[in-house]
């Protein structure tokens, strides 16, 4: 007799182990990233001091 865990009938899909992994470990992740988002979404970020100037000095080529 094996010590190893028994294996399903059939491989598990992305959402059963998303959804068995979750049951684990908790969602820690988003399911998109901070660039995917509407930039309006949360909380509007003010432009530092240091990002004005340095938009500013963008070459006019530069878009």
């Amino acid at each position: 007799m094996t010590d190893e865990p028994a294996r399903p009938a059939r491989p598990e899909t992305r959402e059963e182990r998303r959804r068995r992994l979750e049951a684990i470990f908790g969602d820690t992740l988003p399911d998109t990233t901070s660039d995917e988002r509407d930039a309006g979404a949360g909380s509007p970020r003010e432009e530092s001091a240091s990002d004005a100037w340095l938009k500013s000095q963008v070459p006019p080529h530069h878009g």
